[in-house]
């Protein structure tokens, strides 16, 4: 089978055969039929700090995935063969814990499998595993609530996920976006305001910032800007270090909290609302061919939404 993969920091990712894996136990053999492109796999490629991360090396990059199971072992008991499920990348991430979805099969355990609701497109099935997921994980990890004022910091991959759950949370959205062009899109999804910078939402009240750029300027921004009492979620890892005013923080006694991935629960529920058509992502697929280029144009931030590979 055809893959394409990670070597080491600063290396292309070379395009290779692989002998096909093998279903054993409680696991299962899937056919990749969609795998999207994330900013964390250009950070692999870019910042040595990710390898303390990867269990072995090459590896076949690529966390969010979903497929067709193609092969079950002997003691796997709630799926079967033809079923389509997506593959929640918290407990063995794919990518780093095993051979990942830029591959054209993958071998999971049955525990990591989330059913795709029937007819839905398999494209966003697999930006549910890890967009989707991320951007629900994190306005639960914000201890979300309804009629609370809600900023969002970045439209990208993650953000336009979550700028549309914000309003399915039954939360008022505010959106900061430093790419003008993107501001019409924020206001169909809900806006209330889209400004440049998040400081620039200092006098909106809001009570929850969510950050999903990381470039750290984002998050001091967040914290100057959040209301007193208010709560920041730092998902973004833009840049691994950051310089932030503590005063604020301080007085303002704001708490500021990480957010990485989710639960199996928040991608079901994200693949839920796609499927009643409440939320509907910006993707853009590619062929397998392409992922190189496309993480090109991640890592120069050219792309506008999520970008997908279709097998």
């Amino acid at each position: 089978m055809k893959a394409w993969s990670f070597t080491g920091t600063h290396d292309p990712l070379v395009a290779v055969e692989k002998p096909e894996p093998v279903a054993s136990g409680n696991r299962v053999k899937i056919a990749v039929k969609a795998a999207g492109l994330c900013h964390t796999d250009v950070g692999v490629l870019e910042d040595e700090k990710w390898l303390a991360n990867i269990a072995r090396l090459p590896i076949t990059m690529g966390h969010e995935v979903a497929g067709e199971i193609e092969e079950i072992g002997p003691d796997v008991k709630n799926f079967k063969v033809g079923d389509r499920v997506a593959i929640w990348p918290m407990l063995e991430t794919p990518g780093f814990a095993i051979d990942g979805g830029f591959g054209e099969k993958i071998v999971t355990t049955e525990d990591a499998l989330v059913p795709v609701p029937e007819g839905m497109p398999i494209e966003r099935a697999a930006a549910a595993t890890d967009a989707g997921m991320t951007s629900q994980g994190a306005l639960v990890r914000g201890g979300i609530q309804p009629g609370e004022k809600v900023g969002i910091v970045g439209l990208g991959g993650l953000g336009q996920f979550a700028a549309q759950l914000v309003v399915l949370n039954g939360a008022e959205l505010y959106v900061a976006e430093i790419k003008e062009e993107n501001w019409d899109y924020a206001r169909s999804l809900g806006a209330k305001k889209v400004v440049k910078d998040v400081t620039e939402l200092t006098d909106e009240g809001l009570s929850l910032i969510v950050d999903f750029a990381g470039f750290g300027t984002t998050t001091a921004g967040a914290i100057e800007a959040v209301a007193p009492g208010g709560r920041v979620v730092l998902v973004g890892m833009g840049k691994l270090e950051a310089v932030i005013n503590t005063y604020p923080m301080i007085i303002k006694k704001v708490d500021l909290r990480g957010s990485n991935g989710g639960s199996k629960e928040d991608i079901a529920t994200v693949l839920d609302w796609m499927a009643q058509g409440k939320l509907v992502p910006k993707l853009e697929t590619i062929s397998w061919e392409e992922i190189p280029a496309g993480l090109e144009r991640l890592a120069k931030g050219e792309v506008d939404g999520r970008l997908v590979c279709v097998y």
